[in-house]
């Protein structure tokens, strides 16, 4: 494996944490050149020291001021570029050889593609480059000759589980493939009482039972709407049909999603619940490295479990589901209005029951256009902003908590 300059898109955030602490323990491997940040500038300059980046990246002159600010004598500066069109710029530089794409949401879509249109390896963590914009994404994949690998636990699991092997064309699924199996915790509220949940608190809803995640991830995991998503993400990077990616509550988090062969073989990826794992295999990939991650002890375990998601109690999923076999509009529609919905569910603006009615009223907004061709980015970027208004509009009128 060659040496490996890393850019690493949203640093400060829980897989951009989890991304240094892999890179830095493998320094003969591999190094940072260029790291952004959105708003934690005292954590970016302190991430800029430490693994000595060459470049950082920020929002606006405001937060360039922050940075320095933050930044202790000794050490030079790192170059810092600031604004939208940097982030795309820096994606793509020459330098870089890989970049690690853990911009959440809408934004994280222009660096990330600018990463695959200029040949870079990529590591997929933002869930939109793909529910928002896979036909335009895979296609500046296969035209940059990009290496494409996911971060998703589970999609990396089921790459592991596949041995690295990719379709053989985009459309054509891995050969003797009969299901994909995504396995899904049932975050905090898998037992709750279904009269209860209209009561949940932002709190609760963050309090995941065995991840340590962002607050928007951890609404999504707990909706299950997040395993939509990468139902949705499954069926873009493997070529799967969607009859044949089904999800699996496993409350243990142990194993992060299996490969069912037509033989009747299953495949499973087991591992401790830390995205260490998946980041250290798509910075190593073909090769195996240290993570930092412990050792499974399956005997103190005792059991795992499984059980058929209850789409009443997760109507995220079904919707996700149903905007994944209606089109592409659709599930730019879904994943702008979830984040809406979950935004000011957070601000204790709406309930927490009223997340999935939020995403439903913005696809019944489709009509006639959920056959509409979004063959660019700025195509999906329209309807993502006008799903925003629509989802806006909507929260305004609800009535409240």
């Amino acid at each position: 494996m060659s040496f490996q300059h890393v850019c690493v898109l949203g640093a400060t955030g829980s897989i951009g944490v989890s991304t240094l602490d892999v890179i830095q323990r493998h320094p003969d491997r591999m190094a940072v050149y260029a790291l952004t940040g959105f708003s934690r500038m005292e954590l970016l300059a302190e991430q800029a020291r430490s693994c000595a980046a060459q470049v950082v990246v920020v929002p606006d002159m405001a937060a360039r001021q922050r940075f320095l600010t933050a930044w202790q004598g000794g050490a030079a500066v790192p170059e810092i570029r600031v604004g939208e069109q940097a982030l795309v710029d820096t994606a793509s530089d020459p330098q870089v050889t890989t970049v690690m794409a853990a911009i959440i949401g809408a934004a994280g879509l222009p660096s990330a593609l600018a990463a695959a249109r200029s040949g870079k390896r990529v590591l997929l963590a933002n869930k939109e480059a793909l529910v928002a914009a896979g036909s335009v994404f895979m296609k500046a994949v296969q035209q940059g000759g990009a290496q494409l690998l996911p971060i998703d636990s589970e999609h990396s699991a089921i790459y592991q589980c596949l041995a690295g092997e990719s379709p053989a064309e985009p459309g054509k699924a891995v050969a003797g493939l009969r299901r994909l199996l995504v396995t899904a915790s049932g975050g905090p509220f898998r037992s709750r009482p279904l009269e209860d949940l209209a009561a949940v608190t932002p709190a609760q809803a963050c309090a995941h039972p065995n991840w340590s995640m962002g607050r928007k991830i951890s609404v999504d995991s707990a909706t299950m709407l997040n395993k939509g998503l990468e139902v949705i993400e499954a069926h873009w990077l493997f070529s799967v049909p969607v009859q044949q990616i089904e999800v699996v509550i496993h409350p243990q988090s142990v194993i992060h999603s299996m490969v069912e062969y037509i033989d009747g073989s299953v495949m499973a990826q087991l591992g401790q619940p830390d995205m260490r794992t998946a980041i250290a295999y798509g910075l190593g990939f073909p090769e195996r490295l240290a993570s930092g991650v412990g050792l499974l002890d399956l005997a103190t375990m005792g059991r795992l479990d499984f059980e058929a998601p209850d789409l009443l109690r997760f109507p995220c999923l079904r919707l996700a589901y149903e905007a994944l076999r209606s089109s592409q509009a659709a599930c730019v529609t879904l994943n702008a209005a979830n984040e809406i919905a979950v935004d000011r569910f957070l601000g204790e603006q709406i309930r927490y029951t009223q997340i999935p009615e939020v995403i439903e009223h913005c696809l019944d907004s489709l009509n006639g256009r959920a056959s509409q061709t979004l063959d660019a980015l700025d195509a999906v970027l329209d309807l993502d902003s006008e799903t925003r208004s629509i989802a806006l509009d909507y929260c305004r009128r609800a009535p409240g908590p």
